[in-house]
């Protein structure tokens, strides 16, 4: 594998930069939900907080209720990790609309920097296609950010993606932490009553 690692923030940044305006954002917990949110609260996006494993069957569930929208998953390979059966279902079902996005730095950031299993030689690319999701790329070149922005627009097949950054950590942007709100603004992103 290579070891070419990119920038995280100047990463999400670009590509949150280049999603058509409707598209439904899920992030993983730490890092993920702080660059979604430096590059920019935008509505449809669902962070979320303390739910390890959750960001892919999340953004799952989105993209079948939801096929008109392009759905995106951006989460780490320690959160991605811990819920990676995820993606035997999602290539059961292959929803086109379905992008996930995971920033792999090898490492359990967010609980002390503990080698993760990318680092210890587990291939996700290869592992997202023996489940079923042929479309599994691996993101070495910030100048292959627009082709998976083309991908998440088209909605033409699921896609996967891993990102290889490096474990600097730029300052945190914290998303807000009221769930209840968070609920709501998204609900309203799909026109769904909130309450």
């Amino acid at each position: 594998m290579t070891s070419v690692r990119l920038d995280r923030r100047r990463f999400v940044a670009d590509l949150v930069g280049l999603l058509p305006e409707d598209t439904l954002l899920v992030t993983g917990l730490g890092s993920p939900g702080y660059d979604v949110f430096a590059a920019g609260d935008r509505p449809g996006t669902y962070y979320l907080w303390g739910a390890m494993g959750a960001a892919v069957p999340l953004a799952l569930g989105l993209a079948l209720a939801r096929p008109d929208r392009p759905v995106v998953a951006v989460t780490g390979d320690g959160e991605h990790l811990m819920g990676i059966g995820t993606l035997a279902t999602i290539g059961a079902q292959l929803p086109p609309n379905l992008t996930v996005v995971v920033l792999d730095n090898a490492h359990f950031g967010e609980t002390g920097m503990q080698p993760s299993h990318t680092g210890l030689g587990t291939d996700l690319v290869s592992v997202a296609r023996g489940f079923g999701i042929h479309d599994a790329l691996r993101i070495t070149d910030l100048a292959q950010t627009e082709d998976l922005a083309r991908r998440v627009e088209a909605r033409a097949a699921t896609t996967y993606a891993q990102v290889l950054i490096d474990t600097t950590e730029p300052p945190r942007a914290l998303p807000p932490r009221d769930g209840v709100a968070n609920k709501n603004a998204f609900r309203a992103s799909l026109g769904l009553t909130t309450f």
